[in-house]
Order: C-alpha cells, then sequence, then structure tokens
C-alpha cells in the first residue's frame, strides 16, 4: 500500500484555475500562426518580390542601352582620353556608345570633320594618312552590328588598325571619304581592363 499525500488547498484569494476551453485555444493558435506568418512570411515575401523586379530592371536596362546604340553627342573627357580618341573640336555629327564587361571594354565613336582634322586626328593617335588601307573594313562584324554602322553606302572606304601594347588601347579606324573635304571617321578603341 502506498501512502498519499494530503492535497493542499489553494490560496484563498486566487480563484481556483480553470482549463483553457476549445474556442480560446483555436483562437490561441491562429493568433501564433498569424505573427508566425508575418514575421516570416511577409519579409519573404518582400525578398522575392525584390529579387523578380531587380533581375526585371536589368533586363529592362539591357534591352534599353542595347537598342539605343550611338547616342548623339560627345564622350566624357574621361572617356576620350582613357580610350585614347581625341576627337577634332570642329567636328560635328559626333555619336558615341560604350560597353564594359570582364574582358573588355569598348567606346565606339563617329564624328565627321575637315580633311585638316582628320589628319590631325591620326596624327595624335600616332599614324597617318598613308596608314589607311583603300577598302579596309577594319571594323569587325561584331562592332558593327552593336552599332548599326553599314559601310555600303557610298565611299570610298579606308582603315587602318591601331594596335598598342596593354594597357593602352587598340583602336580600329574606318574612314568615309565620299566627302573628300569632310570625311567622315568610325573608331572602335578597345582596352582590356
Amino acid at each position: 500500500m502506498t501512502a498519499s499525500l494530503p492535497h493542499q488547498a489553494p490560496p484563498a484569494d486566487e480563484p481556483e484555475e480553470q482549463g483553457e476551453d476549445r474556442r480560446h485555444r483555436i483562437r490561441r493558435r491562429a493568433l501564433t500562426l498569424l505573427i508566425i506568418v508575418l514575421l516570416i512570411g511577409v519579409p519573404a515575401g518582400y525578398l522575392v518580390i525584390s529579387a523578380n523586379q531587380s533581375r526585371d530592371s536589368g533586363k529592362d536596362k539591357e534591352a534599353k542601352y542595347s537598342a539605343t546604340g550611338l547616342t548623339a553627342g560627345w564622350p566624357s573627357g574621361v572617356q576620350r582620353r582613357l580610350y585614347q580618341v581625341p576627337i577634332p573640336r570642329q567636328s560635328y555629327e559626333v555619336a558615341y556608345y560604350e560597353t564594359n564587361n570582364w574582358k573588355t571594354s569598348r567606346l565606339y565613336v563617329q564624328f565627321q570633320t575637315s580633311a585638316a582634322n582628320l589628319d590631325n586626328f591620326l596624327r595624335w593617335i600616332g599614324a597617318r594618312r598613308s596608314d589607311l588601307r583603300p577598302d579596309d573594313i577594319a571594323i569587325s562584324d561584331r562592332d558593327q552590328k552593336i552599332t548599326g554602322w553599314k559601310f555600303t553606302g557610298p565611299g570610298p572606304y579606308s582603315g587602318l588598325v591601331h594596335e598598342q601594347k596593354n594597357p593602352a588601347p587598340t583602336q580600329d579606324i574606318v574612314v568615309n571619304t565620299a566627302d573628300p573635304d569632310n570625311p567622315m571617321v568610325y573608331v572602335v578603341s578597345r582596352t582590356v581592363p
């Protein structure tokens, strides 16, 4: 036979605890679930939405910039120095486009200038007019597609590749002398970062 201990009576000033009824238990569990969803689910949902928007934004920017190609106007002074493309001051029809990736950075530039300024431009990069080879399209098909340049119109066209040792850029140049007094110059200057 086991001895039983006497039960102690609860203090008189405290009400007797009753078990939680079913309705309160369901309400408490629902509230707990709601708090968990708000504390975990909402931030997780926000992260998913934010990641999708960021990815879509990158795609939109990529499409926008790849669709626009050349931008009318002068590249910045920093770009001109970095890529060593000294556009003569009296040039017009100036446009440019820059691309960068982990392998190669390129600056695409076109401008129309005077015959004397063409000679100055070539001298500034370390070349001469006699270095231009007739009917030589020195700019690759890939680079032509990026800019939309087509060297099929009235010419004549001549070109040269001005190679330099890294880190100095290499320039691919095509000159259209359909108007010999105002030649159109196309340059792709590429550098390896």
